[in-house]
């Protein structure tokens, strides 16, 4: 009778014990296998010595990305931190912060250094296939601090940060998205190439800066995947900007790529793997459909130091160069065969040289554009491209 209270108080230290602990301990080996299956949507898969589990945070000792296509493609990481882990009621899990270690690689002459990598709100679907948006590997923030490269000891290129955010449109209908690479510097006074230097040096470019942005979007729905503006902005040269449209980018196809992917990870024949990968690739592209495009040059000076430079080579002022561009150019561009786009080029040109402000190309068809109609065009007769996609070309608009 005596033992009873003692009884009743280990019980009570055990229930205690449970309380303060968490009722479900992570499984990291679960959490690796589900992230890998998301992740080999991009062709790769992470690779690992061993996983350490405390509380909730889950490291990976020793990672490296490894291609699933090309088994000896590898890039070597170190040990990869996931913080502030959580298993959620559908099998998925969300990671507050992954944390990469520093980078400092030294390779034929050069050294690269990145820090303070991360990715934050992090969520691996407990599985994929399943139609929504909680089939993807998704994340809130990802970025990084200073990235440098260095050859003799001397810094060629340079960035301050990358930071790249996806925001989940209202209802989960899709998916908006933009990025920024700022405090871009390179140091290209050490070419050495003695006409490459001379060229540099005459057009101001030593040490160019600048910044590259994007902004988009992705219906999931409907596929539509827009790029609206894609941007490469340097000081004192000019902005070039990308923005495109396309249409059927489903989840059902990214389902598919991801099963084309698997297969040829599977295929213990890489060549012939690839060849599938391939054929599937070009299946699947048949279902994409082209709705518009657009690339755009907004000058900031470089056009007439382009000018200067080359008249300079022909014994002509810069002015007197721009004139011959434009006396030669309704010549090259019949030689084109390009009957649509003749009389618009021609006076783009014209426009543009006489005032670099801007110039821009759109395609934009009345209709989408199926990308099977887009391949044939090019391979039976380009010259009909223009008018299949609709291009038009202007000048300081």
């Amino acid at each position: 009778m005596m033992q009873f209270p003692r009884l009743r108080f280990l019980l009570a230290g055990a229930a205690f014990a449970g309380l303060a602990s968490p009722a479900f301990a992570l499984d990291g080996v679960d959490f690796v296998t589900k992230l890998n299956a998301a992740y080999a949507t991009n062709g790769a898969t992470l690779a690992y010595e061993t996983v350490d589990v405390n509380d909730d945070s889950v490291v990976l000792k020793g990672a490296s990305v490894r291609s699933t296509v090309k088994t000896t493609d590898e890039l070597k990481i170190g040990d990869l931190s996931f913080d502030g882990v959580e298993e959620l009621s559908d099998g998925g899990y969300t990671v507050e912060t992954v944390a990469f270690p520093d980078i400092d690689r030294t390779a034929d002459g050069a050294r690269l250094t990145a820090k303070d990598i991360a990715i934050s709100g992090l969520r691996v679907p407990a599985k994929t296939g399943t139609g929504s948006i909680d089939d993807l590997l998704y994340y809130q923030s990802a970025g990084t601090g200073p990235i440098t490269v260095e050859i003799g000891g001397k810094t060629v290129f340079a960035i301050d940060k990358l930071e790249s955010n996806l925001t989940r449109q209202d209802g989960d209908k899709g998916i908006d998205f933009d990025g920024i690479v700022s405090g871009v510097k390179a140091d290209l006074s050490d070419v050495k190439d003695a006409k490459t230097k001379m060229a540099i040096d005459k057009l101001g470019l030593q040490n160019p800066t600048g910044e590259f942005t994007m902004e988009g979007s992705w219906d999931l729905a409907s596929g539509v995947f827009a790029v609206r503006d894609n941007s490469i902005n340097v000081d004192n040269v000019g902005r070039l900007s990308v923005g495109f449209n396309v249409s059927g980018y489903t989840l059902q196809l990214l389902n598919s790529l991801q099963e084309a992917f698997k297969a040829a990870e599977a295929n213990p024949n890489k060549e012939a793997a690839n060849q599938a990968l391939g054929l599937s690739a070009m299946g699947l592209i048949q279902q994409l459909n082209f709705n518009s495009a657009s690339i755009r040059f907004e000058d900031a000076s470089i056009t007439k130091r382009l000018l200067d430079y080359f008249g300079a080579e022909q014994g002509v002022t810069g002015e007197q160069m721009a004139q011959s561009i434009k006396g030669l150019a309704p010549i090259m561009i019949a030689q084109l065969n390009l009957p649509d786009l003749q009389n618009q080029l021609t006076a783009a040109i014209t426009a543009y040289l006489d005032a670099p402000k801007n110039l821009t190309i759109t395609a934009e068809p009345a209709k989408p554009v199926p990308f099977p109609m887009i391949m044939g065009a090019g391979m039976g007769a380009p010259n009909t491209l223009p008018s299949v996609l609709g291009v038009k070309v202007t000048a300081n608009d």
